[in-house]
């Protein structure tokens, strides 16, 4: 492992994983690095050893990090790389480090739309990018014109949009390591309305999705002509709950951490949703939200 000579960002070991997910629950990491820019993360990834497990991480939504935590090195963005830059043609430059709620609202501010869906997403744009957040009928790849990513041995590639393939929460494309900026095109409109726009999508979140207590976003991918919602809901399982892992009464699509829940509680209520839903409906639900790490009891003594 690199020692910290030389970099500018913060390095930590046995980092609660529980810290940085946004169901509150999972491991440690063997170790944790937030760079303080592109430059010093380009420095720490040219220092690791190239059978070193490397997970780059965002705000920690729409993931469940096992119990018993990550072998290897998660890679957080540091305020070095959440950068904005307004450019000609409605463009915008934004580091992958940028929360892509700040980043809408910043767009409209200055009159550049198409990015509003994005204000009621927990994450930041590299995560965005990764699995082609969307909300509202709209995606994040609509609007991308090139990206900038970042290869374990920190080099850079630029590539343009035409070499991704973007579809319903996955991109698929010549990717190395993770996104470290994007450049999106965007399209001018009026700031006021764009506000309003952004603010009645919040209102409508609030009203049929949970706040204020621990979930990840959706937990499951909408199956073709249907949405997991209503299987979920039709079976009866709202308010299901298994330890501090519970169906949400108000979004059957969202799991929450009624307080104290374990990663497994998480991953166990999940499978037994899709078990009901799979004998209920005949439809075997799909997880959106990435699992990683190991079970307690391979790693914990």
């Amino acid at each position: 492992m690199p020692e910290t000579n030389g970099l500018r960002g913060e390095l930590r070991r046995d980092e609660p994983m529980v810290r940085h997910t946004l169901w509150r629950v999972g491991g440690p990491a063997d170790r944790w690095y937030r760079p303080a820019d592109t430059e010093d993360l380009a420095r720490f990834l040219a220092r690791l050893p190239a059978d070193e497990p490397l997970f780059w991480l965002g705000l920690g939504s729409n993931l469940l990090v096992r119990d018993g935590g990550l072998r290897g090195t998660v890679l957080t963005p540091g305020r070095g790389m959440d950068q904005l830059q307004f450019l000609e043609g409605n463009r915008v430059r934004a580091g992958a480090g940028i929360g892509v709620p700040r980043l809408a609202r910043l767009c409209a501010d200055r009159g550049l739309c198409g990015l509003e869906f994005l204000v009621g997403i927990p994450g930041t744009l590299g995560g965005a990018l990764a699995m082609n957040a969307g909300a509202f009928g709209d995606e994040i790849w609509s609007r991308v014109e090139s990206v900038l990513c970042m290869d374990r041995r920190g080099g850079l590639h630029r590539y343009d949009r035409g070499a991704f393939t973007a579809g319903y929460r996955h991109v698929q494309g010549p990717r190395e390591g993770g996104f470290v900026e994007a450049v999106l095109r965007l399209e001018p409109g009026d700031p006021e309305a764009a506000r309003q726009r952004m603010q009645a999508l919040l209102q409508r979140r609030n009203r049929t999705q949970p706040v204020g207590v621990p979930t990840c976003g959706s937990v499951f991918r909408n199956p073709e002509g249907d949405h997991a919602g209503r299987l979920i809901e039709a079976a009866g399982l709202k308010g299901l709950a298994i330890g501090g892992a519970q169906v949400s009464q108000r979004h059957a699509n969202f799991i929450v951490n009624t307080g104290g829940a374990r990663a497994a509680d998480m991953e166990a209520l999940m499978e037994e949703v899709r078990r009901r839903v799979r004998a209920h409906h005949g439809v075997d639900l799909q997880p959106e939200v990435c699992i990683l790490g190991e079970p307690a009891e391979v790693c914990v003594p």
